[in-house]
């Protein structure tokens, strides 16, 4: 039986873009979907169940970094890949569309070809990453990738992929002090680049889900997870 396509949700309020976008991607073997604003890429991505979603930022209706929040919120797209494709080139855009849970953040113009070179890679290490020894048990924390679950003190935790993998990355190194840039590399790549504050909001979100406990700052170095 021949493998199902990789579903790609494409949201951008200029139809042009958003039919060259589908173009190319459809081209590539992906099953994509069209949203033209924030409000009809949630209702959407909530039937379609994508496993990535390309963003625009500046959108009518609902903008982009609120789009990504409300998906994140459901439980069925915890694991999709959120992209933000903008011609917004501020940092505060960049920490904002990271803070709301996207996974990569790229700016216009952008060659079709690479943007399809950045996808399959995102998509290759991701399943690369599934593969790999797939559950840890700490204490009463329990982190399965097999199936993207944790569970601290019996209670099920849902975390957004990345979110995820920065968790089970620290836990893999017990007690061992890794700095922002160290982690970027090990969980977004040396394709993607992404400022070294994401990572402080991704552990900051990490945190108040699983708690305080856990994962400690070492001041001026960078984070460790705590084995006691």
């Amino acid at each position: 039986m021949a493998k199902a396509a990789q579903k790609i949700l494409v949201v951008d309020d200029e139809e042009p873009i958003l039919e060259l976008l589908k173009y190319n991607l459809e081209k590539e073997g992906y099953d994509v979907r069209g949203a033209g604003d924030g409000v009809q890429a949630v209702e959407v991505a909530k039937k379609f169940v994508p496993d990535l979603v390309l963003l625009d930022i500046m959108m009518p209706r609902m903008d982009g970094v609120e789009a990504c929040r409300q998906i994140r919120a459901m439980p069925e797209l915890a694991n999709t890949f959120i992209v933000f494709l903008t011609a917004r080139t501020e940092e505060y855009s960049e920490i904002a569309a990271f803070d709301g849970g996207a996974d990569d953040y790229i700016q216009k113009p952008i060659k079709p070809r690479a943007l399809m070179s950045r996808i399959s890679a995102l998509f290759r290490r991701d399943s690369k990453k599934k593969n790999e020894s797939s559950q840890i048990k700490i204490g009463d924390l329990i982190i399965d990738r097999s199936s993207y679950t944790i569970k601290v003190k019996g209670r099920e935790v849902s975390l957004p992929k990345k979110e995820f993998e920065l968790l089970f990355f620290l836990a893999q190194n017990p007690n061992k002090v890794f700095n922002r840039d160290e982690l970027l590399q090990n969980i977004w790549g040396s394709d993607v680049y992404v400022l070294a504050r994401t990572v402080d909001v991704h552990i900051r979100k990490v945190r108040e889900k699983i708690g305080e406990d856990y994962i400690s700052t070492v001041k001026g170095v960078g984070y460790k997870f705590n084995l006691n």
